[in-house]
């Protein structure tokens, strides 16, 4: 009961600081779930150059609190904050990369890695009817955080076109 209570207090303030950042830091969709246009609206708005610290950054050095499923030395994974299915959780890896589309050949292991992970914690949160997994890639894409991250949808039937 002491430790329900415990992670109930670090997401209530996460989301609290989510919301203190506003749409200029928002690097997650805030706790009212959003519009897709309100998605759209904070990728155009968010800064790509990466000076500012990223709310992954933050969950990563423990600044922010985040209900984590699986961690190893190159990645973290942990719930969204605010779920567009019944289960959504991010995989983030530890090394900071903005955008796919900046990875190099270098990040070959690591991105292989970041998919093993997300099949691993998919299966362990019971999505083995399927899941989809989302990697969105600059403004156009609607990354709103410019630290690449991999979204693990599932838990209902995903509906085709996503966008």
């Amino acid at each position: 009961m002491a430790a329900t209570l415990v992670l109930a207090a670090r997401l209530r303030a996460a989301l609290r600081a989510v919301a203190a950042e506003g749409l200029r830091g928002a690097q997650v969709r805030g706790a009212s779930g959003g519009t897709n246009e309100n998605e759209v609206t904070r990728a155009q708005q968010a800064a790509p150059g990466g000076a500012a610290p990223t709310i992954f950054s933050r969950i990563l050095d423990r600044s922010l609190p985040a209900d984590i499923l699986f961690e190893d030395h190159q990645c973290l994974v942990f719930r969204d904050v605010a779920p567009q299915a019944p289960v959504h959780f991010l995989v983030i890896p530890k090394k900071p990369i903005p955008r796919i589309s900046q990875a190099e050949e270098e990040d070959q292991q690591l991105l292989g890695h970041l998919l093993l992970v997300a099949k691993k914690v998919a299966k362990a949160e019971g999505l083995a009817e399927g899941y989809r997994l989302v990697i969105n890639d600059g403004k156009l894409g609607a990354q709103s955080v410019y630290h690449l991250h991999i979204h693990v949808l599932g838990g209902r039937q995903l509906l085709w076109p996503p966008g």
